[in-house]
């Protein structure tokens, strides 16, 4: 069989482990994509949106710690795969896309469709080439594979229409030799951040996701110091479950009791963190940071002492070195601040919160249409899911409920759009995450914007039967940019959406749609979602006035609020539209 430009391309996939490759055909990839028909083992999944696929792709890439791969074809196919690109290079994961382009006799002719690839991916990708002999083969694809492990970030090679099916003279396959180093700092360096880690009282642990491979070291730090642990989101997953030193996530989705471990501290040590929200960090405390990345040390806050290197193998160095500290009142006192708050979210996610006399009284001023809370949802979700369930969740409010009241107990996973903050990621992560798994429970946490924006690739979830279940927090709101406005004394604009019954637009599409507007039904309506076999949309009518209270809510923040509240009574009638 000739080899061609294409079939090395996925043959060298194949050896790689890439069981499927998402995209949307089109004539400059046809040659790759009859390739991949005629091949085993990888399968070609056809999205309705490249930035679907993109983002499938990059879902796989997170989970598996391996190569994700999607595809676009020439000019608009291309351009439509940057915001899912964007989104991998943002979570530092290696995604492989291919551009389609041209044919080469074209180039810079401005001709139909045409888009530099190589000037339109620079700021996202690590490395970017254009084949244009076929000679180039397969040493491209192997600098352009390398460079997305090495950098852990995306890596585009274009293939111009006419050259896919152009024969190789040489008959080597693509190799691609794959070592990773692990790095600690200097003894001296280790030293020096004892030294100052034993001459603090009261520690707490900043963690991120970045620490996920440690946890063991970083649970025996936490024991050695007495110090709670605060969490990133992107930490939850590898932290929240069987853990008896977390106080749960700092910022404006966090509780007041990691704000306490913070603001509390004489000395902060931040593990495998970048974390980017300035107000949230201490002001008055010795800071200690460990990062892989040396571009992150005091990136976000100053610190007295960084150590470049693995977070593990620079545990190991420390820990030696550390005094056991035997006053354990700041991680008792913050573990006891966390029960509190965790008790009150309990009583919010109650479905009868209303019935009760405090819900009653709160009703009338948040809840007067009656509506199911959020948390609620939230919560009944968590209750029913298995223990190895992947999770995503699309970007404001939806991310705030499963934050809150998703446990990442037993063999879950989490992913979701936190480092870009993308709209409409949910949906499609879980479509490549459920490829990935098809074994495992997929739930996709969806806000009714988020969900609205790449409707059309639920029609991919059905073509491929995927199991996938999306709960739609349907409060007919970009709920977050509402309340951003709200706490600047905003009055909500544009921020209504007019939608339509989401479960029976799934009915219509050959899914199993449930809708629930009563919250004496929601309990069975989220288990017959999670126990009915195939894709399922559970389309749940919440709150639109929910409030989610940061950890340490502002002054500034709750006058913001009222001032809105205010002005959105005396309005004398509605200015938005969408709102009307």
């Amino acid at each position: 069989m000739a080899r061609t430009v294409a079939r090395v391309i996925v043959e060298a996939l194949q050896d790689l482990g890439v069981r499927q490759v998402f995209g949307v055909v089109g004539d400059a990839l046809n040659p790759l994509t009859d390739a991949i028909r005629a091949a085993d083992g990888i399968e070609w999944i056809g999205c309705r949106h490249e930035e679907a696929a993109a983002f499938a792709a990059g879902a796989q890439s997170q989970l598996s710690g391996t190569l994700g791969v999607c595809m676009g074809t020439v000019g608009p196919g291309s351009v439509h795969l940057l915001n899912g690109l964007y989104d991998a290079a943002k979570s530092r994961t290696p995604v492989l896309a291919i551009a389609g382009q041209v044919p080469l006799a074209e180039f810079g002719s401005d001709y139909f469709q045409e888009v530099d690839n190589d000037l339109l991916f620079r700021d996202v990708a690590v490395h970017r080439s254009t084949v244009t002999s076929p000679d180039q083969m397969p040493r491209m694809l192997e600098a352009a594979v390398r460079a997305a492990f090495s950098e852990n970030g995306v890596a585009v090679l274009t293939v111009p229409g006419d050259l896919g099916d152009l024969e190789l003279t040489d008959d080597r396959p693509a190799r691609f030799p794959r070592s990773r180093p692990v790095t600690r700092p200097d003894e001296p360096g280790v030293r020096a951040a004892a030294e100052l880690v034993n001459a603090g009282s009261k520690v707490t642990l900043l963690v991120g996701r970045g620490a996920r491979d440690a946890r063991e070291s970083v649970l025996e730090l936490a024991e050695r110091l007495a110090a709670p642990m605060v969490l990133t989101l992107k930490a939850k997953e590898g932290f929240e479950g069987d853990n008896p030193y977390q106080v749960g996530l700092t910022g404006l989705i966090g509780n007041p009791a990691a704000a306490h471990a913070l603001d509390s501290c004489d000395t902060l040590v931040m593990l495998g963190t970048d974390f980017p929200y300035r107000d949230w960090y201490p002001t008055d405390c010795r800071i200690v940071q460990i990062d892989l990345q040396e571009r992150n040390l005091g990136r976000r806050v100053p610190v007295d002492t960084g150590l470049a290197g693995d977070v593990g193998a620079t545990l190991r160095a420390l820990l030696p070195h550390l005094d056991a500290v035997k006053d354990r009142a700041h991680l008792e006192s913050t573990r006891d601040r966390f029960a509190t708050w965790q008790a009150g979210q309990q009583r919010l996610a109650d479905p009868d919160h209303d019935k009760h006399l405090t819900g009653r009284l709160r009703s009338v001023l948040d809840n007067r249409g009656h509506d199911i809370r959020p948390e609620a949802l939230a919560a009944a979700v968590d209750a029913f899911a298995a223990d190895d369930t992947i999770f995503t969740s699309d970007t404001g409010m939806a991310t705030v409920w499963l934050s809150r009241h998703v446990s990442m107990r037993g063999d879950r996973r989490l992913l979701g759009s936190f480092n870009l903050g993308s709209m409409a990621n949910a949906m499609p992560q879980a479509l490549g995450a459920q490829l990935w798994a098809p074994d495992r429970q997929v739930v996709a946490f969806c806000g009714d914007g988020g969900l609205s924006m790449l409707l059309g690739d639920l029609m991919t979830i059905r073509t491929y039967r995927l199991p996938v279940k999306l709960v739609v927090f349907d409060n007919r709101r970009l709920g977050m940019v509402e309340l951003e406005q709200e706490q600047t004394g905003l009055t909500g604009f544009g921020t209504g959406l007019d939608n339509p019954d989401l479960a029976a637009v799934a009915n219509s599409l050959g899914i199993t749609g449930i809708r629930v507007t009563d919250p004496g039904h929601l309990r069975a309506g989220v288990r017959q979602a999670l126990d009915t076999p195939g894709p399922v949309l559970l389309d749940v009518l919440t709150n639109p006035d929910e409030l989610a209270v940061p950890g340490k809510p502002t002054v500034q923040q709750g006058w913001g609020f009222a001032v809105a509240k205010v002005k959105e009574l005396l309005r004398s009638g509605p200015t938005d539209p969408t709102t009307a």
